[in-house]
């Protein structure tokens, strides 16, 4: 080794290292939005299939809420937050409110869609060196459940 490459290997560790972090810290944060982003998934189905089951609006909200809090502990993922619950719905392939979905007459063609917005943190995942890293990910999906034709609906 040379006088004039003493030192190199000690500065090449130091420019490289923090970036070396860096990339380990985008790999966490991508790993742990890439499994909220499966378990909002499926609790936004879950859900869904929940509110076509039921008979009323206010029991298929309360279905709905319950079968993402169940599928969220049951994945172990946790929001900052509530998660955020979206109730609509469709007939006859055109928008419609929740709550007019149940009112519909027998054999209409009518779905309840579900959208679940959770804020997933990654406040344990970040760096000092990375101040301007947020400290949370937004995570969203949507799923429609089609309620049966001919099954009784009501707006109790």
């Amino acid at each position: 080794m040379t006088g004039r490459d003493r030192g190199s290997v000690s500065v090449e560790t130091a420019i490289l290292a923090p970036a070396f972090l860096a990339l380990v810290a985008l790999a966490g944060v991508a790993g742990r939005t890439a499994v909220a982003h499966e378990a909002i998934e499926v609790a936004a189905h879950d859900a869904a299939r929940a509110a076509s089951i039921s008979r009323t609006a206010p029991d298929g909200r309360d279905a709905a809420r319950a079968a993402v809090a169940d599928r969220l502990a049951a994945e172990g993922l946790s929001c900052s937050g509530e998660p955020t619950l979206v109730l609509a719905g469709s007939m006859n392939g055109e928008d419609a409110d929740f709550e007019d979905v149940y009112a519909s007459g027998l054999g209409t063609d009518a779905s309840v869609v579900v959208t679940v917005t959770c804020d997933v943190p990654v406040r344990d995942l970040r760096m000092p060196l990375l101040s301007g890293m947020r400290t949370f990910t937004t995570v969203e999906a949507t799923f429609a459940s089609p309620l049966d034709r001919y099954r009784g609906r009501s707006l109790r």
